[in-house]
């Protein structure tokens, strides 16, 4: 379920990147980002394109699928690939004994 739910959301990812990147501009020019070039601050009222549609709800479906996978990921145990690796077999004392010994200060 995880997995399925996981190659759901990044597929809905690359749509999202993807519906965001082949929207419009409203507008261009830096004094009409920032409000200054219209009397229109967030444009002209006109009716929502399919591409604003297909924006929102893959945003919808991005959000349930972003929340699902969080949920189920709390529920997993907390194991770890590292947990299940075994310990080397020299441990660092075993190779301080091998190495001859050097003195510290020379008289």
């Amino acid at each position: 379920m995880y997995a399925v739910l996981l190659g759901i959301h990044i597929f809905v990812c690359f749509l999202l990147i993807m519906a965001v990147l082949l929207q419009s501009a409203k507008g261009t020019s830096l004094s009409e980002a920032f409000g200054g070039g219209s009397s229109n601050v967030f444009g002209p009222g006109s009716s929502a394109s399919i591409i604003n549609k297909v924006t929102t709800v893959l945003v919808v479906i991005f959000f349930f699928t972003s929340i699902a996978l969080s949920v189920l990921s709390s529920n997993k145990s907390g194991s770890s690939v590292i947990n299940k690796m075994q310990q080397p077999p020299a441990t660092q004392q075993q190779q301080q004994q091998n190495q001859p010994k050097v003195p510290l200060e020379s008289k």
